[in-house]
């Protein structure tokens, strides 16, 4: 598995590196955002991880780079600031994950497990309900004729969604399917991304909705 570390911290990436190497990963490092961002466009990884705060440029500005160019690999979000409105706009920018440090090392390779297994795991074929599309390839979303445009993170809620068409989910569930599999936070966070769907999916789809089941979890349904 080979990952490219983006960290201007040199003990830092060089501990890391050594402890990815032990693990079994292959990995690469750039120093600044702009070799970043040229590495990871020019080259294939498994996943990123990619530090915040850096010269050249940041981790927000090089992952929504390689998002608006079609590259989706895989984006652990790595930085020293913690909070909410950080974490918000890590996953807007389109990361699949975000670790504050200091971290836990085997929370580190946990997470990087489990953003390459769920990457692995995308059935490539387009999936839809009613005039639903989602192409997790190509990870776009078309309601009828009409692209709706989603972050990373909505996306992969949807598609977990979708992909379930019919099933009552439990937040749960989603938390399980779609973020890490040590994710502590609020499961209240499910419940933001479903409203920013229903929001973006208001006056594109006639044919599909997501409801919710009182006491149980979201569904999602389509109509003919």
């Amino acid at each position: 598995m080979k990952v490219l570390l983006v960290d201007d911290d040199e003990k830092l990436t060089a501990a890391v590196s050594r402890g990815l190497a032990a693990e079994g990963f292959n990995v690469e490092v750039a120093h600044d955002g702009i070799d970043g961002l040229w590495r990871a466009s020019e080259g294939s990884y498994d996943v990123i991880v990619l530090d915040i705060m850096q010269p050249g440029r940041n981790g927000f500005l090089v992952c929504a780079d390689l998002r608006a160019t079609g590259n989706w690999t895989p984006v652990l979000m790595l930085t020293a600031k913690d909070g909410d409105l950080d974490e918000a706009e890590a996953l807007d920018t389109g990361a699949d994950d975000y670790l504050v440090k200091p971290f836990s090392y085997p929370v580190l390779i946990a997470r990087l497990h489990a953003l390459i297994r769920r990457s692995n795991s995308r059935d490539p074929a387009p999936i839809g309900v009613g005039d639903l599309r989602v192409d997790p390839l190509a990870r776009r979303v078309w309601a009828g004729e009409r692209e709706v445009e989603v972050t990373s993170r909505e996306f992969d809620v949807l598609f977990f969604l979708v992909h379930r068409a019919g099933q009552v989910l439990s937040k749960r569930a989603i938390l399980d399917g779609v973020w890490s599999d040590d994710f502590e936070g609020d499961p209240n966070i499910v419940e933001v991304y479903v409203a920013r769907l229903r929001r973006k999916l208001t006056g594109h789809s006639r044919l599909a909705s997501i409801d919710t089941v009182r006491g149980a979890g979201y569904r999602i349904e389509g109509s003919s």
